[in-house]
């Protein structure tokens, strides 16, 4: 933390946030307000404000390499890990070979001596690939034993992957069928309480669609649920989840991948945890 003249104190970032101190070298609890506008303070705020925005992209940029599949070359990890924010995002993230079988978790990138790990043995190893898998967790097979491993070794992922919702599509599931109903029907007061939920949630709307993207295989495929293609104040509610391909063509439920399916069935649960209870109560 360096500390910067600003009028007869001094100022500096700490945890985000813009401290101060008197001449005397005592910290104060709080900037004096007549520092508000002083460009040392203005100035940190400003840093403080970008590095936060920073450190939201960085996580974001790493969970959509997660979900949409994309392996990341190794150069890439090793140029931004000396960046704390990429390094939070990216620390612990489970591994996987060219395989698929689950290499370890995160703990280093060194453009010298590779990735390095630490292995289901709990032993400290080193792999060099040129191309690094961050799996989404629906694909690894002894989830819940990787749960529990990560548990006892105190891993704590700020990337969603380990501990993410996953939905597995059912055995006895009609693949020639269009749409899964479970989460329509989830009534919204007003049509913009329902866009609201999707922005917040971190989806986008697009022709009345909540819309999730999901690469996989390498194809694109596009999880939808109608949400309304209007602004205004009437009542609401979730429509069936579709999947469509990059052409815009709606794919049959036995086409859906296992990752496009998850993220499907997470974007839907989650807008309909968001309805309207009160009025699904009076109504029964």
């Amino acid at each position: 933390m360096g500390w910067v003249t600003a009028g007869d104190y001094e100022v500096a970032l700490d945890d985000g946030k813009v401290v101060c101190r008197n001449a005397a070298g005592r910290r104060l609890k709080s900037v004096p307000a007549k520092l508000g506008d002083d460009p040392a303070v203005v100035g940190l705020r400003q840093l403080a404000e970008w590095l936060e925005r920073h450190e939201r992209q960085c996580l974001a940029d790493v969970e959509r390499w997660m979900v949409r599949s994309l392996p990341v070359p190794l150069d890439v990890l090793t140029r931004v890990w000396p960046d704390p924010a990429w390094r939070s995002a990216l620390r612990d993230l489970v591994v996987t070979g060219a395989d698929g079988e689950v290499a370890g978790f995160l703990r280093d990138a060194d453009p010298e001596r590779g990735l390095g790990l630490v292995d289901l043995d709990g032993d400290t190893v080193r792999i060099a690939p040129a191309l690094v898998r961050l799996p989404h967790p629906v694909l690894l097979e002894d989830l819940e034993e990787l749960r529990e491993f990560a548990v006892e070794l105190g891993v704590e992922q700020r990337a969603q992957q380990l501990f993410r919702e996953v939905w597995h599509r059912p055995a006895g599931l009609d693949a020639e069928a269009v749409s899964v109903e479970e989460y329509a029907g989830g009534t919204f007061r007003e049509l913009r309480f329902l866009h609201g939920r999707v922005t917040q949630l971190g989806y986008r709307v697009r022709g009345g669609y909540a819309v999730c993207s999901v690469r996989e295989e390498g194809r694109g495929v596009e999880a939808r649920v109608w949400v309304g293609d209007y602004e205004g104040y009437e009542e609401t509610e979730t429509g069936p989840l579709t999947w469509t391909d990059t052409a815009g063509q709606v794919l049959k439920l036995g086409r859906v991948g296992p990752v496009a399916w998850s993220e499907g069935m997470r974007m839907a649960a989650a807008l309909y945890a968001g309805r309207d209870i009160e009025d699904e109560e009076r109504a029964a």
